[in-house]
C-alpha cells in the first residue's frame, strides 16, 4: 500500500482520470495547494490561477469531485486485489518509488508492483529489442544480460517476446537482479508462455506496471511502458530490431530523458539491424561490441554496483596519501583542488597521487584530473 494515505491516494487517482491532467499538471497543482485534496475544494478562480489550468480543465477538475465515492470503492477494491496478488501500490511522494524513474519529464504518479525494489536497482541497464531475433541476436543478448548482471548491475526490459524474454532470462541464469515493465494490469501475463518467467522475475527482482488491474495488453499501452523501461535505466542497450519496432521508441524516450543509449551493430542485409544501424549512423547511439564498452562509458554511475561485490584488500596508506585519497571520490577532481583541499602543494599532490595510483586505489585522467578507482 502506498504511504499515502487511502483519502489522499482516492483523490490522486480522481484527478488523474480526469482528461487533461497529466503529472506535469499535477506538480503545477500542487505547487500552489498543499494537498491533492485542497484541489478539489479550490474555487474555479483560484484553479484557473495555476499555470496550464484553463477554464475548461478547473471545471472538469470540480465536477469530478462527485464521482469520489465511486474512486473510492474502486481504489478499495483494487487494494485487495493487489494485496491477494501479494503486490503494492506506490505513489511518486513514496519512499520505495524508484529515484531514476522520479527524474523524468513525465513520470507514472502510480505504479502497481510484485516484488520490492533495492539499492541496488539504481544501477540499472535496460537491454530491449526484436520478438524475432536473429541467432546472433539471441547470442548477443544473453551475453551482454549475462555479464553485466553478473557486476551486480540490474536488467531492465519489457518482457515481450524475443530479446526482452532472453535478457531476463539470463539475468536471472547469473543470479542477478531483474525488472519487467509490461504493457497490461499485473493481473495479465503477456506473453502467457513467460508465466514461469513472470514468476521468477517476482521472486528476484520486480514486475511494475502503471495500468489498473485486468488491463488487456493493446498495443497502445506500449510506448507508455516503454518510457518506464528507459526511465528506470541508466542506459538503453538496443539490440536488434526494424525501424518501426518498440525498442526504437524506448531509444527515443532513452535519449529524451537524457540517458544512455548504446547499440549493437548487425547485418546491413538483415531487417533486424536497421533499428540499431541507424542509431549509430545518426550518433544517437554508442556503437557497442561486448558489455565492457557499456561498463567504461558509464564508469562513474556504475562505479558503487560495480565496488559493491568486490572487497578491496587492506592497502597501507602514510598519513599523506590518506589526506589525498579521502578528498577524492567517483567525480573527477582537478590537482588543484587536490591541492587546496590537502593544503599540500602540486609537487607533493603529484607524489602522493603517483604513488597512489601504482598502488591501484586512484585515476588519473586527461587535464590532470583524478578519481577513486
Amino acid at each position: 500500500m502506498s504511504n499515502l494515505d487511502f483519502e489522499s491516494l482516492s483523490y490522486l487517482k480522481l484527478l488523474l482520470e480526469v482528461e487533461g491532467v497529466g503529472p506535469q499538471k499535477i506538480f503545477s497543482l500542487l505547487s500552489k495547494f498543499s494537498s491533492i485534496e485542497e484541489v478539489f475544494h479550490a474555487s474555479q478562480e483560484k484553479l484557473i490561477n495555476v499555470n496550464g489550468i484553463n477554464r475548461t480543465l478547473a471545471t472538469k477538475i470540480r465536477l469530478a469531485s462527485d464521482s469520489l465515492s465511486k474512486a473510492k470503492e474502486d481504489l478499495e477494491e483494487t487494494i485487495n486485489k493487489i494485496d491477494a496478488l501479494g503486490g503494492q501500490i506506490l505513489s511518486y511522494w513514496d519512499e520505495e518509488y524508484p529515484e531514476p524513474l522520479k527524474k523524468i519529464y513525465f513520470p507514472p504518479l502510480i505504479i502497481f508492483t510484485l516484488g520490492k525494489f533495492t539499492a541496488a536497482d539504481e544501477f540499472s541497464i535496460a537491454i530491449v529489442g526484436t520478438r524475432q531475433p536473429s541467432i546472433y541476436g539471441k547470442l548477443q543478448a544473453e551475453k551482454f544480460s549475462s555479464e553485466l548482471a553478473s557486476k551486480n548491475i540490474t536488467i531492465v526490459s519489457g518482457l515481450a517476446r524475443g530479446i526482452d524474454t532472453i535478457a531476463h532470462e539470463a539475468a536471472l541464469k547469473a543470479n542477478g537482479r531483474t525488472i519487467a515493465v509490461i504493457g497490461s494490469g499485473l493481473d495479465v501475463i503477456y506473453p502467457p508462455e513467460n508465466k514461469k518467467l513472470f514468476e521468477q522475475i517476482k521472486e528476484h527482482g520486480v514486475i511494475v506496471s502503471e495500468f489498473e488491474l485486468g488491463t488487456k495488453p493493446d498495443a497502445q499501452n506500449f510506448p507508455r511502458r516503454n518510457r518506464i523501461i528507459s526511465g528506470l535505466s541508466l542506459g538503453a542497450l538496443i539490440i536488434e530490431t526494424k525501424f518501426t519496432g518498440g525498442a526504437m521508441q524506448t531509444a527515443a524516450y532513452a535519449l529524451d530523458q537524457n540517458r544512455e543509449v548504446f547499440a549493437l551493430p548487425g547485418n546491413v542485409n538483415v531487417i533486424q539491424s536497421e533499428g540499431p544501424n541507424s542509431l549509430i549512423q545518426r550518433s544517437e547511439a554508442k556503437l557497442v561490441t561486448c558489455p565492457e564498452d557499456i561498463l567504461v562509458e558509464l564508469e562513474a554511475k556504475l562505479k558503487p554496483s560495480l565496488t559493491e561485490r568486490v572487497q578491496r584488500p587492506a592497502i597501507e596508506l602514510n598519513l599523506f596519501e590518506q589526506k589525498v585519497y579521502e578528498f577524492l571520490d567517483t567525480e573527477p577532481k582537478h590537482i588543484d583542488d587536490i591541492s587546496i583541499a590537502t593544503s599540500m602543494n602540486i609537487s607533493d599532490c603529484l607524489v602522493n597521487l603517483l604513488t597512489l595510483e601504482f598502488k591501484g586505489v586512484v585515476k588519473q585522467l586527461p587535464g590532470k584530473m583524478f578519481i577513486k578507482c
